[in-house]
């Protein structure tokens, strides 16, 4: 892809128009999820508005949890967008969904266990070395 000089952005004002850290364009840059831009006589990176329009759908896809393997699936669906069906975007997105209801369900379990250990001990002024959420944790159990 090639950027036209007039309009173009540095990496600076890319990231200033998408929110997304200087380092972390880069790193999109480096695994492919945005092409390489092109660079001024002086080497700087020329980032053009379909650049921006691309690091603004990823930067939305991170917020809503998605892997960068499947954002990488979904700009590979948007930009040849009529060789693919709404069926496989919804695809994606299904999965995504039960993979963060899976997590939910976890980080409930995790919550669990916290609750258990945490309700054998007072919180009180005795030293630690009879605390029974250590107690509890060296033994590997939730409970004692």
């Amino acid at each position: 892809m090639t950027h036209a000089n007039a309009g173009a952005l540095t990496i600076g004002r890319l990231s200033e128009r998408t929110s997304c850290k200087v380092e972390t364009i880069r790193y999109y840059e480096k695994i492919g999820l945005i092409a390489p831009p092109a660079r001024s006589p002086a080497g700087y990176r020329q980032y053009s508005t379909s650049d921006v329009d691309r690091v603004g759908f990823i930067r939305r896809c991170r917020e809503l949890g998605f892997s960068l393997h499947k954002i990488e699936a979904l700009l590979t669906i948007a930009g040849d967008a009529g060789s693919h069906t709404r069926a496989e975007v919804k695809g994606l997105v299904d999965e995504h969904q039960q993979e963060i209801r899976a997590k939910i369900r976890d980080l409930q379990e995790l919550a669990t266990a916290l609750q258990a250990i945490g309700e054998h001990c007072d919180g009180g002024a005795v030293p630690a070395s009879e605390c029974p959420i250590l107690e509890a944790l060296s033994r590997g159990g939730g409970q004692s």
